[in-house]
């Protein structure tokens, strides 16, 4: 008998998918050739997080002295700090490990291929399903011509690192090659990013981009943008990236942080009819790819390449094949948060997407500095909150750059998705002394009665 949803890949998507389905009721088989959790709990999200706290303890001891505290850094012990990460990963794998087993999910192990509308093929085994949900997930993407081998890695590498790189060369001012800058730097490393694009984290309101670049000189951290790569050479000691304007730039490593590519080549997709672009697999809205029954999710459907989207797609693709009718997933209502220092949380339309698709005359933005924050000023941090709304109407976007505002951006999804008008959250306590009373002034500033802010 075949199953009733045959998932291809266990990441974020697809277990998501899995675990959802078998909760509805489903049969469902997740096949999977490497570990269930993928990318973002193996080799992305937590590994690098669990880096970044590491970086954050360092600049801790560093600074303890501003604070009264006397401690000393006495340096860093990669293959601690590798331990720890591996830790928080297994911890993390084993749960999840132990909730596709107790929800009934058949793990078949091994490399899929799809080789029917109902049917994938995993070594001598035909593994059928009335439904198949394809979530292979990404790899690491490089230039054209540019090999990743010795000095010059990719983010895959770079996690497995024992050593801290003294000089290494970002290739890329995106959400990865920005988070590894930091972390680098505050293990003591002299960073320099090369970025093709007029700023750093380029996806960005313009005005939180300015801000990190600020910062990012304030810490040291030096970048070249509107910087396109001619040449990459290295030897035994080091590496150097030539740009077309005749500059070099040395270091003893590469980091290639320009993406990531969709995982769909050789899996027989478009044998079966499937639509491809540029690898990526072309659905409608409610994810359905046309063929048959055979949906996609995750980082193969072209869109933002974020965990937690995928999370929220299979769960939605689960729903709907046991009947249920969850909305279209809205990709500007996704929350994005890069974790370098300062960090940057975002959600919703920025200042010139708002603009261009409502006009110059209808939108409105406030921008209230973290300065006027007490809790911002005891974390020693610097930033703002950026609210765009339209006049009279509902919040847009929320754009923000600081320490530790990632934790904020649950309120503002809430805010931008549930279409709150700027005097609906004025109204709202936000608890004192807490960042998110930066979230409340903003909006106060917004709806006309600013406190903590000039008018």
């Amino acid at each position: 008998m075949p199953y009733d949803v045959v998932v291809l890949g266990g990441g974020s998507g697809g277990y998501a998918t899995a675990l959802r389905g078998a909760q509805l009721g489903l049969n469902i088989a997740l096949i999977e050739a490497d570990k269930v959790g993928g990318t973002c709990l193996h080799r992305g999200c937590i590994p690098t997080k669990a880096m970044l706290h590491a970086a954050e303890v360092a600049d801790s001891v560093r600074e303890a002295g501003a604070f009264g505290v006397g401690a000393q850094l006495e340096g860093i012990d990669m293959q601690q700090v590798n331990r720890f990460k591996q830790g928080v990963i297994d911890r993390l794998y084993k749960g999840l490990s132990g909730l596709v087993s107790g929800r009934g999910v058949t793990l078949v192990p091994g490399w899929g291929t799809l080789v029917a509308p109902d049917a994938v093929q995993v070594g001598e085994d035909r593994i059928e399903g009335k439904h198949v949900v394809l979530g292979t997930g990404s790899y690491a993407k490089s230039l054209p011509g540019l090999e990743i081998g010795g000095r010059v890695m990719t983010s895959d590498q770079a996690l497995e690192l024992d050593y801290i790189p003294q000089h290494p060369v970002v290739l890329g001012g995106g959400v990865i090659g920005l988070e590894f800058a930091s972390l680098w730097t505050s293990f003591g490393a002299k960073v320099q990013i090369v970025e093709g694009l007029p700023h750093l984290a380029p996806n960005e309101d313009e005005a939180i981009s300015k801000t990190l670049e600020r910062s990012f000189r304030k810490r040291g951290i030096g970048f070249k943008v509107g910087a396109m790569v001619a040449e990459v050479t290295q030897d035994e000691n080091s590496v150097t990236v030539t740009l077309q304007s005749g500059d070099q730039v040395t270091g003893d490593i590469l980091l290639v942080a320009v993406g990531r590519g969709p995982r769909t080549q050789d899996l027989g997709y478009e044998a079966q009819g499937l639509n491809l672009d540029r690898g990526f697999v072309l659905t409608d809205d409610r994810l359905r790819t046309g063929v048959g029954n055979i949906w996609a999710v995750g980082d193969i459907v072209p869109g933002l390449q974020l965990a937690h989207r995928g999370f929220q797609q299979g769960i939605a693709v689960a729903e709907r094949i046991a009947g249920l009718n969850p909305p279209p997933l809205i990709e500007s209502g996704i929350p994005r948060v890069t974790y370098c220092e300062p960090e940057i949380a975002s959600v919703g339309l920025n200042e010139v997407a708002a603009r261009q698709r409502h006009g110059d005359g209808a939108i409105e933005t406030v921008e209230y500095n973290l300065a006027g924050n007490g809790k911002s000023q005891v974390l020693q941090t610097q930033g703002f909150i950026k609210v765009v709304s339209l006049k009279g109407g509902p919040v847009l976007g929320i754009h923000m750059i600081g320490s530790r505002v990632g934790e904020l951006v649950g309120e503002a999804q809430l805010i931008v998705n549930w279409e709150a008008h700027p005097s609906d959250v004025a109204e709202l306590v936000h608890a004192h002394p807490t960042q998110d009373e930066a979230i409340g002034e903003a909006f106060m500033a917004l709806a006309g009665k600013p406190l903590h802010a000039h008018a």
